[in-house]
Parts: C-alpha cells; sequence; structure tokens
C-alpha cells in the first residue's frame, strides 16, 4: 500500500490535523500502550496471583471489565449468558477486528500456560486499537473468553454470535520459543463412567463386578492402541474415580481421556478406536459403560497467512523475530481458538517468555509468566497485535483476501 492511498487523520497534541501512513499509525499504537505499561503489567501480576479455573474466573473478568471502562469503552460484561466471558467495543464504522483475552488457570499448577499473558496483552492491543479507531477508520472488539483450559468458552461464544460481523480475530500465546503458529490439532473430550456391583472383596468376591477392572482394562487397551496410531495423534487418559477402600469391590469407577488428531474427520475415526478399546475393557470385566462428551469439540486452528505476514513484520520491529515451528521447537496442543478460525480469519502466534528449557503447563512456565520476560510479552504482544490491526484497518484489501484464503482452506 502506498502512502497515497491512506486517508486516516489523527489529532496531534496542537489540536492540528494530519495525514497518518502506516508507520505513523503504528508508532501511535506502541506510544498507547507504553503510555498504559504499568497498568497492563499490573492486570497480568493480579490474575497470576488470582488463578481462576474455568468457567470460574469471577476476578479476572471484573478486573478487565473495570479497565476498559475506565477508559471509556462500552462493556457487555458476563456477556452472552457466560458469567466471566466480556465483550468491549469501539469504533463506529469500517472493518471489523477482535483481539482475544484468556484468563483461565489449570489445576494445581495456576497461570502454567500463561493465559495472564494472553489476558493483559489482548487488553492493550485492544485500549491501543480503540484510541485511533475512529481516525483510522475502523472497529476494534475486546473479546474476553473464559474456560479455555476445557471448557471450550469460545465455541460458546461463537455458537452465541459474539463473532458475528467480525473480519478478523488473533491473540498470541506464551511459549518457550517465538514461533509464528502453534502446532494445533483438533481434541474430543470424554468422561467416561463404569457401573459394577459392590461385593466384600474378601467374603463374596464372586458377587461383585469390579468397575475399577473395566477401567483398568480399557486403559491397558489404549496403551496397546498407542503404537498403532499415526505419529501426530494423541491419546491421554487419568482415572478420577477408583473405589472406595480395598475390601469393598469396587462398583463406581471413572476416568478423564482426551483423543486428539489433526482434522475433525481423522479425529472422528481416532475416537471410534479408542471406544472400542474402553468398551472392550468393561465387556471383560462384566461391568457397564458409558461415554460422555466433556466439553465441545476443540476444531484444529487454520492459520491465516495474510494476517500471519503482517504479524511477522511488526513483531520483527520490536525485535521479536518469529520462525516457523521445527521438530526441537513444535509446540502441540489444541486450543479452542481453532473453533473460532474455521468462522473467521484467525491467528494464534506463540510469544517466547521462557527458556527453551521450559514446557508450558509446568511450575517452572508459571513463574516465567509472571517474570521480567513475561512482562516484556505483554508489552511486545500489545504491540505487535495493534499494529497489525493498523494494518488491517489501512489495507481495504487485507480482509478480503484472508476471508478468499479461509474458504479456500476449509474447501
Amino acid at each position: 500500500m502506498t502512502e497515497g492511498r491512506i486517508t486516516a487523520m489523527i489529532h496531534d497534541k496542537t489540536s492540528s490535523i494530519r495525514p497518518v501512513t502506516p508507520d505513523a499509525a503504528k508508532q501511535q499504537m506502541a506510544s498507547e500502550v507504553d503510555a498504559r505499561a504499568a497498568r497492563l503489567l499490573s492486570v497480568s501480576h493480579q490474575i497470576h496471583e488470582t488463578p481462576e479455573l474455568c468457567f470460574e474466573e469471577h476476578t479476572a473478568h471484573d478486573l478487565l471489565c473495570t479497565v476498559l471502562e475506565d477508559e471509556g469503552l462500552d462493556v457487555q460484561r458476563s456477556a452472552f449468558d457466560l458469567d466471566t466471558a466480556f465483550v468491549a467495543r469501539a469504533g463506529d464504522a469500517g472493518p471489523h477486528v477482535a483481539v482475544i483475552c484468556e484468563y483461565d488457570a489449570l489445576p494445581e499448577i495456576g497461570h502454567a500456560c500463561g493465559h495472564n499473558v494472553i489476558a493483559a496483552a489482548g487488553l492493550g492491543a485492544g485500549l491501543a486499537a480503540a484510541t485511533l479507531a475512529n481516525e483510522l477508520g475502523g472497529r476494534i472488539s475486546i473479546i474476553g473468553t473464559p474456560a479455555e483450559e476445557g471448557g471450550g468458552g469460545k465455541h460458546y461464544l461463537l455458537e452465541r454470535g459474539a463473532f458475528d460481523g467480525v473480519s478478523a480475530a488473533m491473540m498470541v500465546h506464551p511459549a518457550n520459543h517465538e514461533l509464528v503458529r502453534m502446532n494445533t490439532i483438533a481434541v474430543e473430550q470424554l468422561e467416561v463412567t463404569y457401573t459394577g456391583r459392590p461385593s466384600h472383596a474378601s467374603a463374596s468376591p464372586h458377587l461383585g463386578r469390579n468397575a475399577l477392572d473395566g477401567a483398568v482394562l480399557g486403559y491397558m487397551n489404549v496403551a496397546a492402541l498407542r503404537q498403532h496410531i499415526r505419529a501426530d495423534e494423541r491419546i491421554h487418559g487419568i482415572f478420577t474415580r477408583a473405589g472406595d477402600k480395598p475390601n469393598i469391590v469396587p462398583h463406581d469407577a471413572a476416568a478423564e481421556w482426551y483423543v486428539r488428531s489433526p482434522k475433525l474427520d481423522t479425529l472422528a475415526a481416532l475416537k471410534e478406536r479408542v471406544l472400542a478399546c474402553l468398551e472392550a475393557g468393561a465387556a471383560a470385566a462384566g461391568v457397564d459403560i458409558e461415554c460422555r462428551r466433556e466439553a465441545p469439540i476443540f476444531a484444529d486452528l487454520i492459520d491465516s497467512q495474510v494476517l500471519l505476514d503482517f504479524y511477522i513484520r511488526n513483531a520483527a520491529s520490536v525485535g521479536r523475530i518469529a520462525g516457523e515451528p521445527k521438530l526441537s521447537a513444535a509446540v502441540v496442543g489444541s486450543t479452542d481458538m481453532g473453533n473460532v478460525s474455521h468462522a473467521v480469519p484467525s491467528i494464534h502466534p506463540m510469544i517466547k517468555i521462557a527458556p527453551d528449557h521450559v514446557a508450558i503447563h509446568t511450575p517452572e512456565f508459571a513463574h516465567y509468566a509472571e517474570s521480567q520476560s513475561g512482562d516484556q510479552a505483554v508489552l511486545d504482544g500489545a504491540k505487535i497485535m495493534a499494529m497489525t490491526v493498523a494494518d488491517l484497518w489501512l489495507d481495504p484489501d487485507a480482509l478480503d483476501r484472508a476471508a478468499d484464503e479461509l474458504a479456500h482452506n476449509l474447501q
């Protein structure tokens, strides 16, 4: 895009009006983030210090909404019938871009996925963009999405219209490498219950039917299956109930399973194989089995290269060189941002906060999420996303190209 095509105007400190180039708009965006740095880092630390599980993020919800309201934005608290979701909007007309905040934590290990960084970076990007939305001729939504760690908050928000009219969506996720994308795979979460018959394990074991045996045999079957699945598929399971006392034949057992595969169609095929393993274990033990989906299916994430090209250039401008995942540096997992990416051109790049050897979902990573490097990622991530929003507002063709790209990728 040439500077001659830019028609946006910005008020300077003397109240005069001057034409703005993309570079000038981005510099102003970065300045807006810097002006709010102390508050953004305070938000990140407060969320980190008060970890809340999925759909229970009331402190984080209220904190983020209060900051947005203090900045004069129109905020919808408890949006779309989700207590801890929110939407804040700015801009009267023009291209509509959404910045995503996540803020739920993990059991026991808190913000070991660094969602406090995601929340504060999204907040900073949204506030910076909001200050210039009308001048640059665009619209911004800051969408607070609860329950990424298993609950599927974005699925419900998408289903209920939170992303209607949005032309692009973005977020950054902390990691131990600087990457343009996460290696995302689709996931289905299953809650499996086994029902047998209790009996005294010593006096009359023959009268019992051991539900735990059914769960264990199913687990062993899946362990045998693992060597015959694709290298890019994953299956993980834990027991959540396993009986009450050793001298009572366990009549009630339960397990939680994650089944992952690169695409939704291959996920469906793998799930059937897993169910066959689990059902065979129950049949062998003579117990009943029930399998229920625990949360919405998380789709694979379709990265928009159009958006990524802007992100990569803007990341380089703040000294972050985002590369493609390699075998030694890939971050493999699942996210409900994948569901959004099937409806709206989206990106989910990874921003480095920890040394290469520190993996996400570990106590060590939780430490780095509140460290100096985590703080720097908040500010850099906010600037990079805000500048990317500016690119999308000021390039009249970019969002059309992104929409065409997504339509092609969904074929």
